[in-house]
């Protein structure tokens, strides 16, 4: 049960027909049967490699292994295929990201939402991919949902379009987004005091 998030997210890459390959990255605290169950759990899943990562002790040198991997995965044969076919309407391409990859049951939308797509789709952006913003600790989009829960409602309580980057992002929850950068970067005002040695203009 504890690898039930990780063979998730090998089998959902794997609908994309590409190789996996997974890093352990190792903790001077990991036992040998550790790294042995979640090997075992990530091959039986599908992966094409599991390498143990030592980079945070060893540098370079701790994820050889890994780049090679990466390195024979890429030189393999593949055959990429997207989820689904970007005519689809937008409300059938996050109905397929939700059910195939979050593995949810129903998808609800806010009045904003409904008012979003409908203008996206008049004005032509409804054959834009969608690039979901939810919260990175769960498939669901309440954090609190760990592992690999299922049957379980969405929430998309906004549409957004980043039209120049080509794609529209469905807000599932409460989801902070990052703001845009100013045409005037703030490390312009961040400095090291010479006589204190403080950080100054962090606020």
């Amino acid at each position: 049960q504890g690898c039930s998030n990780l063979v998730q997210h090998i089998e959902n890459i794997r609908k994309f027909n590409i190789p996996v390959v997974v890093a352990l990255n190792a903790f001077a605290s990991d036992t040998e049967a550790e790294h042995a169950a979640v090997k075992a759990a990530a091959m039986a899943a599908g992966a094409s490699a599991v390498e143990i990562s030592s980079h945070h002790a060893l540098g370079g040198a701790g994820a050889l292994d890994l780049a090679k991997a990466v390195e024979s995965a890429c030189a393999s044969s593949s055959s990429f295929k997207f989820l689904y076919p970007l005519d689809l309407p937008i409300k059938s391409k996050i109905w397929t990201i939700a059910k195939e990859i979050y593995h949810a049951s129903d998808v609800k939308y806010s009045e904003e939402a409904e008012k979003k797509i409908e203008l996206y789709t008049k004005q032509g952006f409804d054959k834009l991919p969608m690039c979901m913003a939810k919260t990175q600790y769960s498939f669901s989009d309440n954090a609190k949902l760990k592992g690999a829960p299922t049957d379980f409602t969405i929430s998309v309580d906004d549409v957004r379009a980043s039209v120049g980057a080509g794609f529209l992002f469905p807000i599932l929850g409460k989801m902070p987004t990052i703001p845009g950068l100013p045409t005037r970067p703030c490390f312009f005002d961040i400095d090291i005091d010479t006589e204190t040695g403080d950080i100054v203009g962090l606020s």
